[in-house]
């Protein structure tokens, strides 16, 4: 070609081609190549076979390529074939290539005839090829064979349109002569991604097993279903030459007189056969590849400066050198101790934008979960009614006391005051979860090197353990301080005196506030029958006094209103089906809630959100559901006696009291977890990774261990380095190729009103060349004059200096196989 940059070029493709491979998406970039597509049986492997001179391809029935075999042909002095997956290893058996192939297929499909689509990469050096790359597809079925499924024709077809529909790639469309050419599989295929024409190239096999008789004499010149890049035809061996160990060599001779001795052929002979088809394609893969230069560059360019970082960091990298790995040691626990400070303090850049975590998710314990498990324990009004009533009794004996007793108000308090601790110890428990996943996600940055990373955690964890069990018990002395003291004279305690005033002034204060907005969100209500159209989401407003809902979040359409008058919470179990979290809102009083519902289920994404919207509706006031056991509810039943007015009296007395006097040491408690364990477990552990884990890490053992990198790493660095050398020479040789050379022109457009479309004409066979006839026809005369103005025998190639252009034709009925010629019609030569 003149150029020897060009030249180059495939082969710089393969290199690419097989770095990419190896290194699977992280250079995600469309190669120029060519497609083999064909039908089952349709010659494609001979082909292959035809163009490397040797039996390589396995042979036998069903799917013979069941995986995309990536070839890849080089010129070269000597012969021999190697395989990315086992590189270093040279085959100069080509029956071992053979059985590897079979092997390696196997290996990822089984032997059950399956397929996949993960290429087997082999190259072939020989001095009889020419520079090319060809993807061998498996052949399009109908039927399925042995084990495969029934959908194998759908997902042979997904496969072959993952290579065909890159813009990159041509297409070598193989169909059978003895075919019908108008129904085949491979040049539909071409048509449905390559409308135009632009990337298809037609190749007719078995010519010499057409019906005596019959010829394909129209469609290699061109003229019957046109394509703008053309036709070649060429002769394969036969089955029973295969099973006879006919020589290549020897197949190529006979392919070559058969197109110098046939009538309809001989004067195509040096447009046609294996050996011009390899020169053609060669051609036409290194000018597609020059057409695609401009895109093909920039995406070099923009995957080089992507790698440049990393690879300026890795050149020169020593994995063994003890000051780099201490120097890497102090580096990977600083930012560790960054990540995990950010994570936990808050920062603006690297924001999770799908869930809350670290320090977001610790203040929703705080101020969320932690009130909520705090009312969970609460109980429930009849229940201390009825232990204020017993402990007045108990108190009193066997007299009749005139005066409320203090003792029974303490003995009260302290139930309630005893029953914190386990919301408290709760709370730690879920505080230290999110801290030790907050360790896991900040150590994810220390995966190149393993043990450095279990010695990480496995430090951090510990100490949090640790620092477990000061934190409990410092917040359960918190719970005995409060036992140890009953203060009824804190400022905020109501005494014996404002006791009875206590409820009129709640339900005042309740009331001024029913217009506060408490909360707002989308919600599932889940309990709607399907035949009123079943689960529907709405938007949610919680307000003091009511829960309302709204078609939209712009609360224009209101659905309904639920006030929050007698209505409690409780769980529901998740179904096995479904994939949200549901809690339901009932009312105490066993009426509906809901039109004819007696609950009102509401789903979320998350347990999480369960668990804020439970918190809210806390307080507007809906409680959660007591749990009340059955020896409970049958001493109440059977204890259950009418009280006299002074003991119902005295009960509200204590009750008011008690709820005055919890509210105190509630406020009191809800103010010292956060800050304990603030000081004694999330602070420390910040100052134990600032001032002490690169210590720990030290003295864990041998440094130089601790700093040796994953095997990932290592391949990361290798194939990092390796690409980006293979870019740097591609974007050097193509900056060569595209100041010295020049463009060809891609062949004018054809009619293809042939492909697909019912009604549509296409233009007449050549009134002299004979058609492909079924048997038993009788083939036309041959001695009918040309009619006027007819073009002589065109070529198949358009777009090279030797073929000259096809000529437009008028529109007629679709080709069919006629039982008698139908009379010459003149046609019309246009310029091109």
């Amino acid at each position: 070609m003149g150029n020897r940059g060009m030249e180059d070029l495939i082969p710089l493709v393969n290199k690419l081609q097989d770095a990419f491979s190896s290194i699977g998406q992280a250079c995600n970039l469309d190669l120029p190549q060519i497609a083999v597509v064909g039908g089952q049986s349709a010659g494609k492997s001979s082909v292959l076979e035809n163009f490397v001179g040797r039996d390589f391809l396995p042979r036998g029935s069903g799917i013979v390529t069941r995986r995309p075999l990536v070839l890849q042909l080089i010129n070269s002095a000597a012969e021999w074939a190697e395989f990315l997956h086992c590189k270093g290893k040279k085959f100069t058996d080509f029956d071992e290539v053979r059985q590897e192939i079979e092997a390696e297929t196997d290996r990822a499909t089984g032997a059950n005839k399956g397929i996949s689509p993960v290429p087997i990469n082999l190259r072939v050096f020989s001095p009889h090829v020419l520079n090319l790359t060809l993807i061998d597809l498996p052949g399009i079925t109908k039927v399925p064979v042995g084990d495969q499924p029934a959908d194998i024709e759908q997902q042979i077809r997904d496969m072959i349109m993952q290579f065909i529909t890159r813009e990159s790639c041509l297409i070598l469309a193989v169909t059978p002569a003895n075919t019908d050419l108008a129904n085949s599989d491979a040049l539909k295929l071409a048509k449905d991604v390559d409308p135009q024409g632009m990337r298809t190239i037609g190749v007719i096999t078995k010519l010499d097993l057409m019906d005596e008789g019959t010829d394909a004499r129209d469609v290699l010149e061109n003229k019957l279903l046109p394509l703008r890049r053309g036709y070649i035809g060429v002769v394969n061996r036969s089955q029973k030459d295969i099973d006879g160990k006919k020589d290549i060599k020897a197949a190529l001779e006979a392919e070559r007189k058969f197109f110098l001795s046939h009538p309809s052929y001989r004067h195509l002979a040096e447009k046609m056969g294996t050996p011009r088809l390899q020169k053609v394609l060669n051609e036409q893969l290194t000018n597609h590849i020059r057409d695609t230069l401009p895109g093909f560059r920039s995406k070099l360019q923009s995957q080089l400066l992507a790698l440049d970082k990393e690879a300026e960091e890795y050149r020169g990298y020593r994995p063994d050198d003890p000051s780099r790995k201490t120097k890497q040691l102090l580096q990977m626990v600083q930012q560790f101790s960054v990540d995990f400070e950010k994570r936990i303090e808050g920062s603006g850049d690297q924001v999770d934008t799908v869930e809350l975590s670290g320090g977001a998710k610790i203040n929703r314990i705080f101020h969320e979960r932690f009130p909520f498990e705090l009312v969970k324990m609460e109980c429930d009004e009849k229940e201390m009614r009825r232990e204020i009533s017993y402990a007045i009794k108990n108190i009193h004996g066997i007299r009749t006391g005139l005066f409320t007793p203090d003792m029974a108000f303490e003995a009260i308090v302290k139930k309630q005051v005893i029953k914190l601790k386990e919301p408290c110890v709760k709370s730690v428990d879920m505080v230290i979860q999110e801290l030790i996943n907050t360790v896991r996600q900040c150590s994810n940055k220390l995966e190149c090197f393993p043990r450095l990373r279990e010695e990480t955690e496995r430090i951090v964890t510990s100490h949090i353990r640790d620092r477990e069990n000061r934190a409990k018990d410092q917040v359960l002395l918190l719970i005995d301080i409060q036992l140890s003291y009953i203060n009824t004279n804190h400022e905020d305690f109501i005494g014996f005196a404002n006791a009875q005033q206590r409820s009129s002034q709640t339900n005042k204060s309740q009331s001024s506030a029913g217009n506060q907005v408490i909360r707002k969100g989308w919600l599932t209500i889940n309990n709607i029958s399907i035949m009123k159209g079943g689960a529907k989401e709405y938007w949610f407003v919680l307000t003091a006094e009511s829960l309302s809902w709204f078609k939209d979040d712009e609360e224009k359409e209101k659905k309904y209103m639920l006030p929050l008058d007698n209505l409690k919470v409780r769980d529901v179990e998740k179904s096995f089906m479904s994939s949200k979290h549901i809690f339901c809102i009932f009312n105490t009083e066993s009426r509906n809630v809901y039109k004819d519902n007696r609950t009102l289920e509401l789903a979320c994404d998350s347990q999480d959100d369960v668990d804020s919207w439970k918190s809210s509706l806390l307080r507007a006031g809906v409680y959660p559901e007591k749990t009340v056991t059955v020896e409970s509810e049958s001493t109440t039943t059977a204890d259950n006696f009418s009280m006299d007015p002074q003991l119902e009296r005295k009960v509200e007395t204590i009750r008011n009291l008690v709820d005055s006097y919890m509210a105190i040491v509630n406020k009191c408690i809800r103010d010292l977890m956060p800050k304990t364990i603030m000081h004694l477990m999330i602070n420390n552990v910040k100052e134990f990774i600032n001032a002490e884990l690169l210590a720990q890490l030290y003295s864990a053992g041998d440094q130089n261990s601790l700093m040796d990198e994953s095997q990932e790493q290592a391949q990361r660095r290798d194939e990092v380095l390796r690409t980006h050398q293979a870019l740097k020479e591609a974007l050097a040789i193509i900056g060569d190729i595209s100041t010295t050379t020049v463009t060809v022109p891609v062949p004018p457009p054809v009619d293809t009103s042939w492909v697909g479309g019912s009604g549509r004409r296409s233009p007449p066979p050549s009134p002299t060349a004979p058609r492909r006839m079924s048997s038993g026809q009788r083939p036309a005369p041959r001695g009918a004059p040309p009619p006027p103005n007819r073009p002589g025998p065109l070529g198949p190639f358009n777009n090279t200096a030797d073929s000259p252009q096809a000529p437009s034709r008028p529109n007629r009925a679709p080709p069919s196989i006629p039982s008698r010629r139908p009379p010459p019609s003149p046609t019309r030569q246009v310029p091109p």
